[in-house]
């Protein structure tokens, strides 16, 4: 069994920081990629930043200079600093991780549950 939990959502103003957390833990071997996205009200779930295991990122372009992704491999927890918060970036912001359980298991995907980020003065 593997557990995607993500904190460190909140109420924020225009112009803010926040820096979100997905912490992984159960049974794993190894982690590989992992993905932040995000689903804003009425909207539907977008890829916001992707993150290798050799930590090559990506960013979809409306949050590009703004966010930064990291991982921590040691603590099987990935990150994601968010700055100049605007009201669009409101929504409830998931991981994704492909996770290898055991030495000769398979990547599988697993999702963590979600923690809103509200951007708003």
């Amino acid at each position: 069994q593997v557990r995607l939990v993500e904190s460190g959502g909140g109420l924020v103003q225009p112009g803010g920081s926040l820096t979100l957390s997905c912490a992984a833990s159960g049974s794993i071997f190894s982690i590989g990629i992992v993905r932040w996205y995000r689903q804003g009200p009425g909207e539907e779930r977008e890829l916001v930043a992707i993150i290798t295991p050799g930590v090559s990122a990506n960013y979809t372009a409306s949050v590009r200079g703004r966010f930064i992704i990291s991982r921590d491999n040691a603590k099987n927890t990935v990150y994601l600093q968010m700055r100049s918060l605007k009201p669009e970036d409101t929504a409830v912001y998931y991981c994704s991780a492909d996770v290898k359980r055991g030495k000769f298991d398979n990547y599988g995907t697993d999702w963590g549950q979600g923690t809103q980020v509200t951007v708003s003065s």
